[in-house]
């Protein structure tokens, strides 16, 4: 750029004429004008405000221009880039203006379409049951325990007074884990019940020992309304001095009535399993017809088959040589123990009348059952 030169006429430069002027002015006016959308518009102004643009270049040229020039040229360039500016303004006013009119419209909700087409899921009933059974132990004051589903026979058996020709350890009752050949034995098998869990946590604890053990558990069942191959358990397990049947009567009462409702009752009945001496089937009042079938044949019940009581699982205090196999005193401790199936007491409480509905992941099965936590 050149020094003032007082003898310059500004007359003779050609971005500083009038004309020149007007023209840079009208072509930014009709560039704004013309752009459809805010992305032309920034396009437009980039061309017509930018550091290159023709004005920009022109309000340059002024430094060059003798003093008593420079008013003049700098009052046209001036007025100019006011006008492009207040136009550019007014077009970006009206192209948001219109961008915010068709968001409206193209970005509507239509609040009389159905809210539930996409319908809430749920949580299977029985992790929520076996959930809450574990939450009336905890807070009693048990521990819950978890062990393999894959157990050697030592656990699931032997440890637990089953001798080695007794049924159960069959191939009709339960899936034995091939051993390295077809002929071998691996001595590991699914576990039957949730028993193993009980050896596993004497071993671990010193006494006394509260565990209440849940899971999934594997037998030869064929699948169909009352039995299934895989099912799950839940067996507590309370170690200590002193514990007697009537520690387990009332450890049995208090989980049926909170359960179930506080005026269930339960009984006893004798019965036999390896692992525990005395043993016994526990019953729980109907909670259909509360026990008045039994008395009343002109009120049959379906649920109890009108005898009053529903059988929920076995009990008994733990067999001394049970306790002996996991190292403990059975001179100076005793025990209690009992287990049921999570599925059984899940058709009690919701009249659920066909154990494959559990297992088909139906989700209008599951769905009623909400999403309770």
């Amino acid at each position: 750029m050149s020094a003032p030169n007082k003898s310059y006429d500004p007359v003779e430069v050609e971005a500083l004429k009038p004309e020149e002027i007007e023209r840079m002015r009208d072509e930014a006016l009709a560039a704004f004008a013309a752009a459809a959308d805010l992305e032309a518009l920034r396009e437009a102004k980039a061309a017509h405000m930018g550091d290159r643009s023709p004005l920009a270049l022109a309000n340059r040229e002024i430094g060059a221009l003798p003093p008593q020039a420079k008013a003049d040229a700098g009052k046209r360039v001036g007025m100019a880039r006011g006008a492009v500016n207040k136009a550019l303004g007014a077009r970006q006013a009206e192209l948001e203006a219109e961008r915010d009119a068709r968001v409206l419209v193209e970005e509507a909700v239509d609040v009389t379409l159905p809210y539930d087409r996409v319908p809430a899921g749920a949580r299977h009933p029985l992790t929520t049951l076996s959930e809450r059974i574990e939450d009336v132990f905890v807070a009693m004051g048990y521990e819950v325990a978890e062990g393999p589903e894959v157990e050697a026979e030592w656990f699931n058996f032997d440890a637990l007074n089953i001798a080695p020709d007794h049924p159960a350890r069959t191939m009709q009752d339960t899936f034995f884990v091939r051993g390295a050949t077809k002929d071998a034995e691996s001595g590991v098998v699914l576990r039957t019940h949730t028993s193993p869990v009980q050896i596993r946590s004497l071993l671990d604890r010193e006494p006394p020992v509260y565990v209440i053990c849940p899971g999934r558990v594997y037998r030869t069942d064929e699948l169909d309304a009352t039995h299934t191959p895989v099912f799950h358990q839940v067996e507590l397990l309370a170690i200590d001095e002193g514990l007697t049947m009537a520690d387990l009567k009332g450890t049995l009462d208090h989980m049926v009535r909170v359960l179930f409702g506080e005026d269930m009752r339960t009984r006893l009945r004798p019965s036999y399993f390896p692992f525990t001496e005395p043993s016994a089937e526990m019953d729980m009042v109907c909670f259909a017809c509360r026990g008045e079938s039994a008395d009343d044949p002109d009120r049959p019940c379906r649920t109890c088959s009108s005898e009053g009581w529903i059988e929920l699982g076995g009990c008994g205090m733990v067999n001394p040589r049970v306790l002996t196999a996991a190292g403990i005193d059975p001179e100076k401790y005793s025990g209690f123990a009992f287990g049921f199936g999570i599925e059984r007491m899940l058709m009690f409480r919701h009249n659920v009348e066909d154990m494959r509905d559990m297992v088909e992941g139906d989700v209008r099965f599951t769905r009623p059952f909400g999403m309770e936590i």
